[in-house]
């Protein structure tokens, strides 16, 4: 779009409008287009599994394109200044002076960019809509007065269900700059929110820009206080990534690691709406879940379990099978025989020891070099080389399948942890040193089940179950992995991870200060190591643009109490309210705050202790108010009662936080998960209590 002499404000408006419009269109046409090759993709491709490669493909195409008419298709606009006069001509800088620092390439000067959600192009393929991860649209995040980067203006655009209302422009050559003073910036991240997760790409600050378009290969952690934006900033990442390196990512995968279904379910919509529609989501639990679980440890079981030292039992678990060949082997041919000695099979089975393979690959190995000494003696005898079949048939023959099972016998990951917490002779043989004797004790099954099929796992036997398997086979591994709420991640937990992103990068989000597991993370450091990322750096977020000021400051009065070192929350937000009251009847005190909040714009979420859910639920239906649930969140129903337990990561508009000495009172790391609670309010925050506050928040009253 090439830059033509300013208007009245209204023509410019009804310009960018007629702009949108067209934009819409396009992007209709490029659908449209999509779906007709989808439909006659059969047609065109020369066989079978082209033509589903080729469908897949326009499928994905199909549903990357859709548009969504409550969402504007941009939301800023770049126009960039003549370009520099070239160093020493007559224009040029005055001798000594810097050449030209605010110097643009000829191809962007001069011109103008809407830079939106995804890319749009005319019916001659021209831009239309920039791609906010184009290299070009890093200036509408990143300009400033200070460093122009050439942009002349910057222009955002308010919108009102789609369509557009305003504009505001910096005009950075002249040193104008709004930062967070602009009113259009202010009122989308104060925007309420009803029901899922909402992308921020127009509102991504400098810090959080950086963030997002690190390298590939770089594994980062983000220490981010509440309302900092570390979710929207690793699933941008995610979406960034994916663009710079498309074809890479689809082959290898982009996982993202949230804490619960609940999460997952409010982050689901922000990746299909950047047009990013083949990101794998899961829990670690969905990641681990070779077993199905059905029995609960004690607490102190569940933590020895979590213990890093458990992976060093299972190696030596895993290598207790490996033995000592103990005889040759004799193997029938037809009227040949043919035999290995003793030591040829002790430093094979050596060889193979020190390579350090997964149990199962080191198997194959031994049987295929057993089959290999069997076959140099077969052509030695023969003067040909034996074709595959013959090869088959010795790695099957019996006498090479009875050496397998006597030095290196088959191990499934479930027969491998049951018969660890079923025997404490083999425990004790692989825990010596690690763990003390009363550990061994309180691993071990009191009444074991026969099999491992038959066997009720715990959440905590699946991770060993899936350490386990990490060590008998190579397990699937992805391109790149987000991984939010990491500070409640065990050791083991990061370990099932590390195997799934052993080859490729990480982004870990979290906060220390709200860590809730009895293994939550004091130290980066530690999780990383665990993760297998020792060296990714550690980058602090501190000032939150979602959770008002007054609430972060009643929030961060629990800080000292929470024993990790973390820098205390700021807040650009001076809106917003706070109201902290004690009540006689806590169940209609909080019908009432409901049915009050419901009178604003936005999503309500009540979070009271676990076990006062289903009441509050049931009072609330009884006053004619729809809860919805907190793991399917829907936009249409606006009040949500939701767990301590299962608040973390979530945000509501207006949060009624119920008996605050409850949610501490169930937990140990309870006044962690206060502070969870207390911070999940984006506008404003009641706290509702008859039993006094706890400690670190009473002088607020």
């Amino acid at each position: 779009m090439i830059l033509h002499a300013p208007t009245s404000l209204a023509d410019e408006l009804a310009a960018e409008q007629a702009h949108l419009d067209a934009s819409r269109q396009a992007l209709r046409r490029m659908r449209e287009r999509a779906e007709t090759l989808f439909a006659g993709g059969d047609k065109v491709a020369g066989d079978a599994y082209t033509a589903e490669q080729l469908g897949r493909h326009m499928a994905r195409r199909v549903a990357e394109l859709a548009d969504d008419p409550s969402t504007p298709l941009f939301f800023g606009r770049l126009d960039f200044g003549p370009a520099a006069p070239a160093p020493g001509s007559a224009a040029g800088s005055a001798p000594g002076s810097a050449a030209g620092s605010d110097a643009v390439e000829v191809e962007h000067a001069g011109h103008a960019y809407h830079v939106g959600r995804r890319h749009v192009t005319d019916e001659a393929g021209e831009p239309m809509v920039l791609d906010w991860r184009a290299p070009v649209s890093r200036s509408f995040y990143r300009a400033s007065a200070r460093d122009p980067q050439g942009v002349a203006v910057r222009r955002r655009f308010g919108f009102s269900g789609g369509a557009l209302t305003s504009f505001e422009d910096e005009r950075l050559d002249r040193g104008e700059e709004l930062g967070t003073a602009s009113r259009i910036l202010t009122a989308e991240i104060e925007r309420p929110r009803v029901g899922p997760m909402r992308d921020i790409v127009a509102t991504i600050q400098p810090e959080q820009d950086e963030l997002v378009r690190a390298d590939l290969a770089d594994s980062i952690c983000v220490q981010g206080a509440p309302g900092t934006g570390k979710t929207a900033v690793g699933l941008h990442r995610a979406a960034y990534l994916l663009y710079l390196h498309r074809e890479r990512l689809r082959r290898s995968g982009v996982l993202v690691v949230g804490p619960n279904r609940a999460f997952l379910s409010y982050i689901a919509a922000v990746l299909p709406a950047l047009g990013e529609v083949e990101v794998e989501q899961a829990t670690v639990e969905d990641l681990v879940g070779r077993v199905t679980v059905r029995a609960v440890d004690d607490p102190a079981v569940a933590a020895l379990k979590h213990d890093v030292r458990m992976a060093e039992v299972l190696r030596r678990a895993v290598e207790s099978h490996i033995g000592e060949p103990t005889e040759p082997i004799m193997v029938s041919d037809g009227s040949y025989r043919w035999r290995i000695g003793l030591d040829p099979l002790r430093r094979l089975v050596t060889e193979t020891r020190r390579e350090r393979l997964p149990y199962a690959v080191g198997r194959d190995r031994v049987r295929a070099r057993v089959v290999g000494l069997l076959q140099r003696q077969a052509e030695a005898r023969r003067a040909e080389s034996p074709g595959d079949a013959w090869l088959r048939r010795m790695g099957k023959s019996r006498p090479v399948t009875a050496f397998l099972d006597t030095v290196w016998p088959a191990v499934t990951p479930e027969g491998l942890v049951h018969r660890l917490l079923a025997d404490p002779e083999l425990l004790a043989t692989a825990a010596d040193g690690l763990l003390t004797p009363a550990e061994q004790a309180r691993l071990t099954w009191a009444k074991p089940a026969r099999t491992a099929k038959a066997t009720k796992w715990s959440a905590a036997d699946a991770v060993l179950v899936d350490e386990a398997a990490g060590l008998v086979d190579r397990p699937t591994g992805f391109g790149h992995v987000v991984v939010d709420e990491a500070q409640d991640l065990s050791p083991m937990q990061c370990r099932a991870i590390a195997r799934r992103s052993e080859h490729g990068s990480v982004t870990l989000l979290g906060d220390l200060a709200q860590g809730t597991a009895p293994w939550a993370a004091t130290d980066w450091r530690e999780s990383l190591a665990h993760l297998g990322k020792p060296d990714a750096a550690v980058v602090p977020l501190t000032v939150g643009f979602r959770v008002p000021a007054v609430v972060v400051a009643f929030a961060n009065r629990l800080l000292p109490a929470l024993a990790v070192d973390v820098p205390p929350a700021e807040s650009l937000r001076r809106d917003g309210a706070l109201d902290v009251r004690t009540v006689d009847d806590l169940t209609a005190a909080t019908v009432a705050e409901v049915r009050a909040a419901l009178a604003h714009d936005g999503s309500v979420g009540v979070i009271v202790a676990d076990d006062a859910v289903a009441g509050l639920r049931a009072a609330l239906t009884a006053a004619d108010v729809v809860t919805g649930d907190p793991d399917a969140p829907d936009p249409a129903t606006r009040v949500t009662v939701v767990p301590a337990t299962l608040v973390k990561g979530l945000e509501y508009d207006h949060v009624v936080v119920v008996e605050p000495a409850a949610v501490v009172a169930a937990e140990p790391r309870g006044l962690h998960r206060l502070y969870v609670a207390l911070t999940r309010a984006v506008s404003r925050l009641t706290v509702l209590h008859t039993t006094p506050l706890p400690a670190p928040l009473a002088r607020m009253e």
